[in-house]
């Protein structure tokens, strides 16, 4: 399933509330990070909680749109490469006499993690902290900054710079932001151990900290925990909001339980506070087709279609998707003609989630036609759309169809990335060319964006049993070293499914962050119960 987003779902951010209050009596001491850095000078300000789960709305979300957009954009043309950095742009502007002030800056941060570009909306407040005999900075901004490091510096810096802060200034936004840090890492101890810390220090009082830790536990498939996570909401009167019903839905739903699962909705339809939402739908329905209950999946699909609303373009692509689950080809052509008239344009991940699904059901031929018209209107050459083809045609057998598509997107302007050469590689296997498949699997490992990949088990495996079965060692050994230089086989999960036994496997902060990343890096495979979903939901917001 495609990955979600849902920022207009979940109100409690990390990253929603600033403030220009008197400065604490304490100031963030100096702490090494990759970058130079003066946090000697930064001045704090508190910060007010407004809300059980909203951190309040900043002044820079009120004010209307100035130059920020002009930065924004120019920014977002940077390379990314080391050479590059935010700072040259912010530079530049104030040379020209163009004074920034601190909620354009913030803004601009907005929206680059909006986007994911979070080496770049560190940089901005790298800046800003640089110069702060000019900006005031609040604990909220603190805890985005937290969860800007933990994103581009790993988890051991992030903890650096929570442990640098004045107790004074740790407040739950800044707890929350190390936890929610620790959840996407998945590293469980942590994790609860300051969920422990939280609760004593009063931190967890809402429902947002448990929502994080239940999405840990979904994706660890530990369901018995989210249980109790919910027992304890409710035996200390917590609020359960629609993320706390969502994921314990999905969770009941994983155990294989439609009963079960249907108890919880009753439950969440008797609760005044809460109305169910499309995701509460796109949810069952999802949990319905894993159970092979496909007359009530559409049954639910038809209520996430009535609950559509605004510009969210996100519940369109889930309908397409699921729809293609069911094999409802009817279905996918009436929601994407819906969904064409309702917005001026589609993106890219708009036109995948069609082709995946026609893809899905048969309709090769209705897909090439989907396909030919994306050409004609895609703002950018998506590589994930070309490879569901060259996934197609491969698994049909087809490789010299497969190898033609491929030419074709190259010479468009396509930019292959690590799925496109691990498909191929898997091709290469089947005509039994272990040259040919080392060469891609050379260029996967070596294409940009490979930190975000790792092959899929099966492939490896694949690979190095043809190579011992042709007695070619030597291409053993070099997939091998390639496998060794990416870190994968650090983390002993991956390497115990791969079979291998490696001296450098050990558990450390890189085989846990390892983890995290996707084994498919187009996105194109389904979570089994729906936890990557519900996380990256509560990932957008925070």
């Amino acid at each position: 399933m495609l990955l979600q987003t849902s920022a207009h779902h979940l109100t409690a951010s990390l990253s929603s509330s600033l403030s220009y209050s008197r400065p604490l009596p304490s100031k963030i001491p100096s702490l090494t990070l990759p970058r130079s850095i003066n946090y000697h000078r930064l001045t704090i300000s508190s910060s007010s909680i407004s809300q059980a789960h909203n951190y309040g709305t900043v002044d820079y979300e009120r004010r209307p749109i100035v130059k920020w957009n002009a930065i924004y954009r120019k920014i977002s043309l940077l390379a990314d490469d080391p050479e590059s950095n935010s700072s040259s742009v912010l530079n530049q502007w104030e040379k020209e006499g163009k004074k920034l002030s601190k909620w354009e800056l913030c803004r601009v941060v907005k929206e680059l993690r909006k986007y994911k570009r979070y080496a770049r909306a560190l940089e901005v407040y790298d800046w800003m902290i640089n110069r702060a005999e000019r900006f005031r900075f609040s604990s909220s901004d603190a805890a985005i900054q937290l969860d800007l490091v933990a994103k581009v510096r790993g988890v051991s810096s992030a903890e650096n710079y929570f442990l640098s802060l004045p107790d004074t200034l740790k407040d739950r936004r800044i707890y929350g932001a190390l936890l929610n840090a620790y959840v996407r890492a998945k590293m469980q101890e942590k994790a609860e151990s300051l969920l422990d810390k939280m609760r004593s220090k009063g931190h967890a009082l809402h429902s947002l900290p448990f929502n994080v830790m239940m999405t840990l536990y979904m994706n660890l498939k530990e369901y018995e925990k989210v249980e109790s996570i919910i027992s304890e909401m409710m035996e200390k009167n917590i609020q359960l909001d629609i993320y706390s019903y969502n994921i314990w839905l999905s969770s009941r739903g994983s155990q294989g339980s439609a009963e079960r699962m249907e108890q919880v909705f009753e439950q969440m339809k008797l609760d005044r506070t809460i109305n169910p939402n499309w995701t509460t739908f796109s949810t069952m329905s999802t949990m319905y087709i894993k159970m092979g209950l496909f007359e009530k999946a559409e049954a639910c699909l038809k209520k996430v279609e009535s609950r559509i609303t605004g510009r969210d373009r996100i519940p369109y692509h889930y309908l397409l998707s699921l729809y293609g689950s069911v094999g409802n080809k009817d279905e996918i052509y009436r929601v994407w003609n819906v969904y064409k008239s309702s917005f001026p344009s589609i993106p890219n991940l708009g036109y995948h989630a069609i082709i995946a699904s026609l893809i899905r059901v048969g309709d090769v031929e209705g897909a090439e036609k989907m396909f030919e018209e994306w050409l004609t209107v895609k703002p950018t050459y998506d590589p994930r759309i070309a490879n569901l083809f060259i996934v197609s045609y491969i698994e049909e057998g087809d490789f010299d169809k497969a190898q033609s598509f491929f030419d074709n997107m190259v010479e468009a302007g396509g930019k292959p990335n690590s799925s496109t050469w691990e498909a191929l590689a898997e091709g290469h296997i089947k005509e039994e060319r272990i040259s040919e498949a080392l060469s891609c699997w050379k260029e996967a490992f070596s294409a940009e964006g490979s930190k975000s990949w790792r092959p899929k088990p099966i492939n490896v495996t694949t690979f190095l049993e043809f190579c011992e079965q042709e007695g070619d060692l030597r291409s053993k050994e070099v997939f091998l070293g390639l496998l060794r230089q990416s870190g994968h086989l650090k983390n002993k999960s991956y390497a115990l499914l791969l079979g291998l036994s490696d001296e450098d496997s050990s558990d450390n902060e890189l085989s846990l962050e390892k983890d995290r990343t996707n084994d498919n890096q187009d996105g194109d495979e389904k979570s089994d119960d729906g936890s990557d979903m519900l996380l990256n939901q509560l990932q957008s917001t925070l």
